[in-house]
C-alpha cells in the first residue's frame, strides 16, 4: 500500500526514533508498503518517520543512481536499528534532496566512509564498511532516525535563503505527484 509522505514541518520528523524487537506488529507489511511506498515517489531511500512512524527502519535502493555511482550498483537493504559509526576520510559536498523537501536540494558536506551496523527484517545481524554516495544515502536516510534533516547541514545562510520555499512547504502550497501529509495547521 502507498503510505502517504510528511512532509517537512510536521513533528514527527522532528521526533528521534526508537528501536524496534522482533515481536514489532505487522512489520514485514510495513517494510512492504515502504517499499512501494519509495518506489512510487522516485527515491532510493525512506526511514519510517517519513511515513509518520518514529520507529528505526530504512529501506534503501541505490541502483537508480548506479549510472552515476558505481558503489550503488545492486545495493538493496531493509535496515532495523541501524547504527552508523563515520569513519576516516574527506569531507565531499554533493547536493542531497529528500521526499520530505519535495523539489529541493542542497549542497551537503558529509564524509563519505562509514561503517554500518544493522539487522534486516528478519532480524539477522550485518555489519558492513561502505564508502562513496552510498554512504551518504546512508547518512541521509539513518539522519531522520535522529530527527535530523539534510537541511541541518547546510550554513545559516542557505537555510535564511530557502526559507520562503521551506514555508511553502510548511503551509501546504507545495504540490507533489505523491501522497503527502502536510504540518498540522497551527491554530
Amino acid at each position: 500500500m502507498k503510505l502517504p509522505i510528511y512532509l517537512y514541518g510536521h513533528p514527527v520528523l522532528r521526533k528521534e526514533s526508537k528501536d524496534i524487537t522482533p515481536d514489532y506488529p505487522d512489520l514485514k507489511t510495513l517494510v512492504a508498503d515502504m517499499w512501494e511506498t519509495m518506489y512510487y515517489s522516485e527515491g532510493v531511500g525512506l526511514a519510517a518517520p517519513q511515513i509518520g512512524k518514529n520507529d528505526r527502519i530504512v529501506v534503501i535502493d541505490a541502483s537508480p543512481v548506479s549510472e552515476h555511482f558505481p558503489e550503488c550498483e545492486g545495493k538493496k537493504f531493509t535496515l532495523i536499528n541501524p547504527v552508523v559509526e563515520v569513519l576516516d576520510g574527506e569531507t565531499v559536498t554533493r547536493d542531497e534532496g529528500c521526499l520530505s523537501l519535495p523539489d529541493l536540494s542542497e549542497a551537503v558536506p558529509r564524509v563519505e566512509h562509514i561503517r554500518l551496523k544493522w539487522v534486516d527484517e528478519n532480524f539477522e545481524p550485518h555489519e558492513e564498511e561502505i564508502s562513496g554516495f552510498l554512504a551518504r544515502i546512508v547518512q541521509h536516510e539513518c539522519d531522520h532516525l535522529e530527527a535530523k534533516l539534510y537541511i541541518d547541514h547546510i550554513s545559516p545562510i542557505r537555510r535564511q535563503l530557502i526559507r520562503s520555499k521551506l514555508n511553502n512547504i510548511i503551509s501546504g502550497k507545495k504540490r507533489v505527484d505523491y501522497p503527502v501529509r502536510y504540518a498540522p495547521k497551527k491554530k
